[in-house]
């Protein structure tokens, strides 16, 4: 099964330290070995962005900034066994930044993508 994984943060007024860097980057060399880890990008500030929004049947675009308190800062889609083994990648990587950036604050959000397997043979 695929999960996608969000980052969203406070955004810092530091730099991430060189330590955590590496640590993110050694993760990120251990989930590819495992044969889990399919893509991961950082994602530029909502600033950069736009919002295409569907109401009342009318389109309508709004650049960002957008207001969110926290900002998406990056992505990572894995293939895993179950809901417990994304958590696990999650936490791990939350950790890293809890004992090597005191003070960040963030959020890993953990969303299934859809499979074959999530839906009924075909008619």
């Amino acid at each position: 099964m695929r999960y996608l994984m969000i980052l969203k943060a406070v955004p810092p007024s530091t730099a991430p330290p060189a330590e955590l860097m590496d640590a993110i980057l050694k993760l990120g060399a251990d989930a590819t070995a495992a044969g889990v880890l399919l893509d991961t990008a950082g994602l530029a500030p909502s600033a950069a962005g736009a919002k295409v929004s569907l109401t009342g049947g009318r389109l309508s675009v709004t650049d960002g900034p957008f207001a969110e308190a926290k900002e998406t800062i990056s992505y990572a889609l894995y293939e895993l066994r179950d809901k417990q083994e994304a958590i696990e990648w999650g936490s791990r990587f939350l950790t890293l930044h809890r004992d090597m950036w005191p003070g960040w604050e963030g959020d890993a959000e953990i969303l299934k993508v859809f499979g074959p397997e999530d839906f009924g043979p075909p008619a």
